[in-house]
C-alpha cells in the first residue's frame, strides 16, 4: 500500500513555494507516494499548487483580521464549516500523515489530524513561531525549524533543525548574468537593483522606489521592480517612457532575476531570507512590521547580526531605502563582505531533510 500525505497551509508564496518543495522531495524519496494539499479558497495555493502537479482542495476559512474588527464577524462559522470540511476530507483520504507548512488553513486540518492519532509535522519557517504552530508543536510528532534557538517556542526534544526548503529552480540554477539581464531586457554594463515585495508586494517599498526611481537612474542604475497586484498598475504608470526599468506584478522565473541582480531589496519574509542566502546576494531588508510578533523584523536581525545583511525599517523606506541603495550600489567592499557573509548561511538540501524524516516515521 502506498502512503498517503496531506500537507496543509498556504496564503503567500512563502508557504506554498516551501510546500511544494516538500511534495517533490517525498516524490523523490517513493514516488508511489500519494499527496493532496489542502489550502483555503481564493488564495494563491488554489492556482499554484495545480501548476506544480499536485491536487488541491479549499476550505471555507479566513484567518482573523487584526486591522478591522468587525470583518471577524463570521469567523466562528467559517471555523466550524472548516472543521465540518477537514472531517470530510481527513476520512475520504485517510492520510498516514499530516504537514502543516503555515498560513490559517494548516490548524484545522493538524487539529483534527491530532484528535485522530494521524501523525503530525510542522515546519515554522520563521525565526519567531505563529502562534497556532506553537499550540499544535504540543502535540506534533516532529517540528522542522528554519533556524536554531527555537526551544522557547516548542517541546525541544520534537525539534529538528533543517533550514527552509528552496524551490529547486533556485538552488539548482545556472542561469548567468547575461541571461538574467537580457531575461527582462536590461543593459549587461549597468548595475542592476532588484525589487521585490514578496508575492503580495510590499506598499512602503513601492512608495519609496516610486518617489526615488529618478535618483536610482540618475545614479546609473537600473531596476527589476516585482509591485504585487495592488501596485502593478501605478508601477507600470510611473516608468512610461523611462529606459532601465522591468515593472510587473509578478516574477515568474526568480532565478532570472537574481541571476541579473547585484543588489537585491525585500521583504524578510523567512523563505525570501533563504532564497537570499541560495543566490549569495547583498541585500537590504525592509521587514513588514505588522507581521505576528513582527517576524520579520526577528528573521532580518539574524543576518544583520552576522553581518550578511543591511536593514531600513519600514517606517524610515521613504526617506532612507534609495539613498541607502545607492551607497551600498557604490560600496563594491561592502557588497562582497556581505555576500561572502550570507553565502555561508544557505542550506540547500532542507526539503530533502524534511522528507526523510517524515518517511521514517510514517
Amino acid at each position: 500500500m502506498s502512503k498517503k500525505v496531506i500537507i496543509a497551509g498556504g496564503g503567500t508564496g512563502g508557504h506554498i513555494f516551501p510546500a511544494i518543495a516538500i511534495a517533490n522531495a517525498l516524490k523523490n524519496i517513493d514516488e508511489q507516494i500519494e499527496i493532496l494539499f489542502v489550502g483555503a479558497k481564493g488564495k494563491m495555493e488554489m492556482e499554484k499548487v495545480p501548476q506544480a502537479g499536485y491536487k488541491i482542495e479549499g476550505l471555507d476559512i479566513a484567518g482573523f483580521n487584526r486591522s478591522s474588527l468587525i470583518k471577524n464577524i463570521g469567523l466562528p462559522v467559517k471555523l466550524v464549516k472548516s472543521f465540518l470540511q477537514v472531517h470530510s476530507i481527513v476520512k475520504r483520504f485517510k492520510p498516514d500523515a499530516v504537514i502543516g507548512v503555515g498560513g490559517y488553513s494548516s490548524f484545522p486540518v493538524l487539529k483534527f489530524a491530532q484528535t485522530k492519532g494521524i501523525p503530525t509535522f510542522i515546519h515554522e519557517s520563521n525565526s519567531f513561531a505563529g502562534k497556532s504552530n506553537m499550540m499544535l508543536g504540543k502535540r506534533a510528532t516532529k517540528i522542522f525549524t528554519g533556524t536554531d534557538g527555537m526551544e522557547k517556542f516548542f517541546p525541544q526534544e520534537k525539534i529538528v533543525v533543517t533550514g527552509n526548503p528552496v524551490r529547486k529552480s533556485i538552488t539548482d540554477a545556472s542561469v548567468t548574468k547575461n541571461e538574467g539581464i537580457n531575461f527582462f531586457s536590461l543593459n549587461e554594463s549597468k548595475k542592476t537593483v532588484l525589487v521585490v515585495g514578496g508575492s503580495l508586494g510590499a506598499k512602503s517599498i513601492n512608495e519609496a522606489i516610486d518617489i526615488g526611481l529618478d535618483k536610482l537612474l540618475d545614479a546609473d542604475l537600473q531596476i527589476i521592480w516585482q509591485t504585487g497586484k495592488p501596485y502593478a498598475e501605478k508601477g507600470k504608470e510611473r516608468v512610461k517612457g523611462k529606459e532601465g526599468v522591468w515593472v510587473n506584478e509578478f516574477i515568474t522565473k526568480m532565478e532570472y532575476a537574481y541571476a541579473a541582480a547585484d543588489i537585491v531589496v525585500a521583504r524578510s519574509g523567512a523563505m525570501t531570507v533563504a532564497e537570499l542566502c541560495v543566490a549569495k546576494k547583498p541585500v537590504l531588508f525592509v521587514p513588514f512590521p505588522f507581521a505576528a510578533e513582527d517576524h520579520q523584523t526577528v528573521n532580518a536581525m539574524q543576518l544583520i547580526k552576522k553581518n550578511a545583511a543591511l536593514m531600513v525599517k519600514d517606517s524610515e523606506a521613504k526617506q532612507k531605502l534609495v539613498f541607502m541603495t545607492i551607497e551600498l550600489a557604490k560600496d563594491k567592499g561592502k557588497q562582497e563582505e556581505l555576500m561572502e557573509n550570507i553565502s555561508a548561511l544557505a542550506i540547500n538540501d532542507a526539503d530533502k531533510k524534511i522528507a526523510e524524516e517524515i518517511i521514517k516515521e510514517i
